[in-house]
Formats: C-alpha cells, sequence, structure tokens
C-alpha cells in the first residue's frame, strides 16, 4: 500500500490564491493574511492566518473558503484555519503583487 502524497506548504499557499476577502478583490495570500501553515503526516493542514480587521464580518466566509481550496488537494484529510490578531495585519505583509493588485483597484499602498 503506497502513502498518501502529500502537499507542501508552497502547494497550499498556491490553493488559497483563490480565497478572497469579500470587501478586498486581492487573495488573501498576496494581502499578506496567511502567516502560517503546517502540513501533518496524517493529512492535516493547520493554516494561522489573520483578517484585516479584529471582528470582520467576513471571518466565516473566509474560513469555510480556504477550508474548501486546502481540501482539494491531494492527501488532505483536515483543515484547521485559527484566526489570530498578533500581530495585526498592516498592507507592509502584502507582497507586491498584492500591492499591484490594490493599486489597479484604485487603493494607495
Amino acid at each position: 500500500m503506497s502513502e498518501a502524497v502529500l502537499p507542501n506548504k508552497e502547494q497550499v499557499l498556491e490553493a488559497l490564491k483563490v480565497v478572497k476577502d469579500p470587501e478586498i478583490p486581492v487573495n488573501v495570500v498576496d494581502l499578506g493574511l496567511v502567516y502560517d501553515v503546517e502540513v501533518k503526516e496524517e493529512g492535516l493542514v493547520d493554516i494561522t492566518m489573520t483578517l484585516t480587521a479584529i471582528g470582520c464580518p467576513a471571518q466565516d466566509i473566509v474560513k469555510a473558503d480556504a477550508e474548501i481550496a486546502v481540501m482539494r488537494l491531494e492527501g488532505v484529510n483536515s483543515v484547521n484555519v485559527d484566526f489570530i490578531w498578533s500581530p495585526p495585519w498592516s498592507p507592509d505583509k502584502m507582497t507586491e503583487d498584492g500591492k499591484r493588485q490594490m493599486r489597479m483597484f484604485g487603493f494607495n499602498v
């Protein structure tokens, strides 16, 4: 019996690029909202992330979208999304691509 092929961190981050904050037209990876990804042997993926603001009404939507996106990867059996608020998010955490996308939508970053 062969072992399940598990995704690596980069594959999980790539999968998360389909997840967007409903109020900002940029994915959560390029926004800098994903702080850490850990893939465990059992096919469990732990994602530590934040949102642009505490109490963001989109938290449940972002969590569900992230879980669905990562569950599509081969070898993933379970996804745990944990939101943290420290350190707080700031535009400095955005990738250069994220900043470029924001500028295209008229945001000054």
